[in-house]
Order: C-alpha cells, then sequence, then structure tokens
C-alpha cells in the first residue's frame, strides 16, 4: 500500500496545528529538520516537534538533515518522533550505526537517507536492520524544488537491494512529488511519498492526498 506522507515545510507555520488537520486523511506527517550545516537552511527542532505530538496522533516521520545526528537521536524519539531519517552523508559509519543502535534502544523506527550523490550500494552495510529508506531526488534543505528524474534510477536499485535484503523495508522518496512524479516514483519501487506544495497549495490538500495514492 502507498502512503503519502505530507510535508509540514509546505505548511503555514503560524498555523500549524490547523495544518496538520487538514492533511489528517495522510498516512504519515513529514517533519523536516535542518541545521543550516548539513544544508544551507534552518527549519524546525525539538521542541517544536514536541508541540507537533500534543496535537496529533498521526505517525510522525521526522527526517534530520543534520550533522552527526546521532547527538539529537535520543531527544527526538522523547519528543514523539514515530521513526527518524538519518543522511548516510552527515557522519561516518560508525556515528551512523551508533544513531540507528539508539534509535532501537529508545523504541523509534530507523532509517537512512541518501542525497542525489549517494551511491545506493551505500545503504547495504546498515539495510538488514532499516524499516526505511528515504531518497531525495531533489538537494536537500528547501521546499518546492523540481523533481531529478535520473534518481528514479536510484530508487529502482535500492528496491532491488531491498528485495534482496530486507523485503519488508519501506522505501520513501522525497522531492518535487506531484500526481506524475509519484507515480514514476512508484513504478520505479517507491512505497511512501513526501509531498508539500503538491498538498498544501492544493484547493483540498485531502483530494490531492487521494489522487498522490492513484
Amino acid at each position: 500500500m502507498i502512503k503519502i506522507a505530507p510535508s509540514i515545510l509546505s505548511a503555514d507555520f503560524a498555523n500549524l496545528e490547523r495544518d496538520i488537520k487538514r492533511v489528517s486523511s495522510a498516512d504519515w506527517l513529514h517533519v523536516d529538520v535542518m541545521d543550516g550545516m548539513f544544508v544551507p537552511n534552518i527549519s524546525i527542532g525539538i521542541p517544536v516537534v514536541k508541540s507537533i505530538r500534543k496535537c496529533t496522533d498521526m505517525f510522525l516521520d521526522v527526517h534530520l538533515m543534520i550533522e552527526k545526528p546521532v547527538r539529537y537521536v535520543e531527544a527526538f524519539a522523547k519528543a514523539g518522533a514515530d521513526l527518524l531519517s538519518i543522511h548516510l552523508e552527515a557522519d561516518g559509519p560508525s556515528g551512523i550505526s551508533e544513531a540507528l543502535r539508539l534509535m532501537d534502544a529508545c523504541g523509534v523506527k530507523k532509517a537512512v537517507a541518501l542525497r542525489p550523490i549517494t551511491s545506493p550500494k551505500a545503504v547495504i552495510p546498515y539495510l538488514e536492520q532499516l524499516d526505511m529508506v528515504l531518497v531525495m531526488t531533489v538537494e536537500p534543505g528547501f521546499g518546492g524544488q523540481s523533481f531529478m528524474a535520473d534518481q528514479l534510477d536510484t530508487v529502482a536499485q535500492i528496491r532491488s537491494l531491498i528485495q534482496q535484503y530486507n523485503p519488508a523495508c519501506r522505501l520513501e522518496v522525497d522531492g518535487g512529488i506531484n500526481t506524475e512524479t509519484a507515480r514514476r516514483a512508484v513504478t520505479a519501487g517507491a512505497d511512501t511519498l513526501v509531498a508539500g506544495s503538491a498538498v498544501y497549495g492544493a484547493a483540498d490538500p485531502a483530494m490531492a492526498i487521494s489522487a498522490l495514492r492513484g
């Protein structure tokens, strides 16, 4: 089943609780955390995730675009994240492994994320223990970017690796998702789609979510 995860990066932060309720028909809620170092932008942090958790029971898919994420795994888990995605490019192998170990200890689902420059094979050392792999189809850091079609090959390669190593692992695509690119991503192997402007920019977010499911 295809899961849709609207990104609150495209929501109105002055009316965040209202905008979370507007996408309540979705499967997950995608929360982008940016530190201004790993990506050239700053978004939100632990206090906002705590506030989001208080106003919704939706599954919180928290995407950590931060350097050395191991430092904050426990804090985001306690704030209410259900799943944490950490970037393979944000730390060395030992730091990534320790972050995943901490996720286990905190009882949150585990994911790794890849920037467009990263080889699909980079997930192999971690894949058997993961709940999800996140493929970025834009350069992380800003919403509203155009879909990078060349990343469909990365999606297809990771789907093949998932089938080989961990068939229960989900495959999420984030960046430039709309009804047209959603179909292409799913055809390539994605089963979870992050969408920001395609949902929040629609007159009827619930209809947009339904259209993305196909």
